[in-house]
C-alpha cells in the first residue's frame, strides 16, 4: 500500500533511524502490517556486536512504533510527531540478523484524542520474534 517514498511522506524519520521499508496492509484506525527489510548496512551492526550482528531489542520496538505511528496519521491522526508515552510487556524472543525480513503487525488497542494504545509484534519467517504494547502521542513538532 505504501512504499518508502510514501512513508517518507508520513513520518518525520530519516535515514538512518527509519525503520518501515513497506506497508502492506493498513485497516483504518485499527490494524497495520509493514516490512522493515535488515541489512548488513544498518548503523547499529558496526557496534551491535562486532563479529556477531544482533539487531538491538529497542530498534525492533522503534520499528513497530513507526508502522503504529503511519496507521495513527493515515487515519486522520492531527500532528507530525509521534512520542511514546510508555512501552509495556516487551518480550524478546528470536534475534534479528541480517538477511531476515521483519513483518511487524500492530492493532489499535485504545484511543482518547491524541493518544493511542497500541499492541504489535515482528516476525521473521513467521516465528515472533518480539512482541509488546505501547502507549504514543501525536503531537505538532516543538520548535526549540
Amino acid at each position: 500500500m505504501l512504499d518508502t517514498v510514501g512513508i517518507l511522506n508520513i513520518l518525520p524519520h530519516r535515514y538512518p533511524f527509519l525503520m518501515v521499508d513497506r506497508i502492506v496492509e493498513l485497516i483504518d484506525s485499527e490494524s497495520a502490517k509493514g516490512i522493515k527489510n535488515v541489512t548488513m548496512n544498518e548503523p547499529f551492526f558496526q557496534g551491535h556486536f562486532p563479529g556477531n550482528p544482533v539487531m538491538p531489542g529497542v530498534m525492533i520496538i522503534e520499528a513497530i512504533a513507526q508502522v503504529s505511528g503511519i496507521l495513527a496519521f493515515q487515519s486522520g491522526m492531527k500532528g507530525n510527531t509521534v512520542l511514546f508515552m510508555s512501552i509495556e510487556k516487551a518480550k524478546f524472543r528470536k534475534p534479528v540478523v541480517p538477511g531476515d525480513q521483519l513483518l511487524i503487525e500492530v492493532k489499535v488497542l485504545h484511543k482518547r484524542g491524541n493518544v493511542w494504545k497500541f499492541s504489535g509484534k515482528a516476525s521473521v519467517d513467521g516465528a515472533v520474534v518480539s512482541e509488546a504494547e505501547f502507549t504514543a502521542m501525536v503531537t505538532e513538532k516543538k520548535e526549540l
